[in-house]
């Protein structure tokens, strides 16, 4: 068996056994703890958020993520008619990339496509769907997981080898901090996320009436197939203006232009629980899904729907290499691409 974690001799307590892939290689748990209650549990495939559970002040917690209770669903999840990407880190692309091409050093880099034929999400088999080498795991001194992987030379024809990093810290105040950072071996394209469905009311709920807030006054302009034309629509009386706060939308799919690095919020009146997403990013694709098309069930055997989530991507603007007003996604050659996110999670 491929060995991808580096306690194989002294296993932790908040280390459990997650499955094997269809390669044979070793996918584990791992559970970061707060002296609050608060847990979050992520695993190597995917460097995937698999739970957050948020205790009341009675002690009671509640999972505010989807996610599933075997590596087999997740393996399974990416042959549904649209993927989920259920809590997963996506590159080396997150977003839509045009015609699944795009301009770098007067060069034509053709990618593959897996979204009829444009890319999304990194191509068909994206950083979601690989084992990570886990570097550190939680120990008394901190609560934090680093997890990396060596994205080859032309994989899924990105050029450069892209070496890549994703630290989880859960604090004391109920902070989940994500943080990324990769370079490349020669120059390249680089856009990270992380994929996570919230419903604060818990993972079996529904998230309709939950309320959000967005810090933006304008979003991308799409064409029918999500494409970004270049062009950015104002907010203003727009069904999409969460300037104040509103219910969540049963159907998103949109990348918000930041004005701030308080990006969102959000919170579920049943748990009394508020989340609010901060970021170093120019953007938020907010995306309201879940679907697994009753073909796998979630965890506790729930069955996932089209308004089970609200995903909130912290990211550069998808297609950003075809449009020179975007910011720029290009990571020059051993320069440090470098992103941060909090999600901070109260009762009120």
């Amino acid at each position: 068996m491929f060995k991808n974690h580096i306690s194989q001799n002294n296993p932790s307590l908040n280390e459990k056994f997650f499955g094997l892939t269809p390669e044979n290689q070793e996918v584990f748990c791992y559970t970061l703890t707060n002296k609050q209650g608060m847990e979050v549990s992520v695993i190597n495939y995917g460097a995937t958020i698999t739970s957050i559970k948020i205790p009341n002040s009675n002690g009671i917690k509640t999972d505010v993520v989807l996610g599933f209770d075997k590596l087999e669903s997740y393996i399974n999840s990416f042959n549904l008619p649209s993927a989920p990407y259920l809590g997963a880190v996506v590159g080396r692309y997150a977003g839509r990339i045009n015609n699944a091409s795009f301009i770098l050093n007067g060069e034509k880099i053709q990618l593959t496509s897996n979204h009829n034929r444009h890319q999304i999400h990194g191509g068909s088999v994206g950083f979601s769907q690989k084992v990570w080498t886990v570097k550190s795991i939680p120990s008394e001194e901190t609560q934090s997981i680093i997890l990396e992987y060596l994205s080859v030379d032309n994989e899924e024809n990105f050029p450069g080898e892209l070496s890549v990093r994703v630290t989880y810290t859960l604090t004391d105040q109920n902070e989940l901090k994500v943080e990324f950072s990769a370079k490349s071996t020669e120059d390249t394209i680089v856009n990270l996320t992380q994929h996570s469905y919230f419903n604060l009311n818990g993972h079996q709920e529904n998230i309709n009436h939950q309320k959000i807030t967005i810090n933006a006054d304008t979003m991308l302009e799409t064409t029918e197939e999500l494409i970004p034309t270049g062009k950015f629509i104002s907010l203003k009386n727009h069904d999409y203006d969460f300037s104040t706060t509103k219910d969540c939308p049963a159907i998103i799919d949109n990348t918000f232009v930041l004005n701030d690095t308080k990006a969102a919020t959000m919170y579920g009146e049943k748990s009394k629980i508020k989340m609010t997403v901060i970021t170093n990013q120019p953007a938020v694709h907010v995306y309201v899904g879940g679907n697994c098309f009753d073909q796998i069930k979630g965890k506790e055997a729930t069955e996932y729907h089209k308004t089970s989530g609200i995903c909130f991507e912290t990211q550069n603007f998808p297609d950003a290499p075809n449009h020179s007003h975007f910011p720029t996604a290009v990571l020059g050659k051993n320069e440090w691409y470098s992103h941060q996110t909090i999600f901070k999670f109260e009762n009120l």
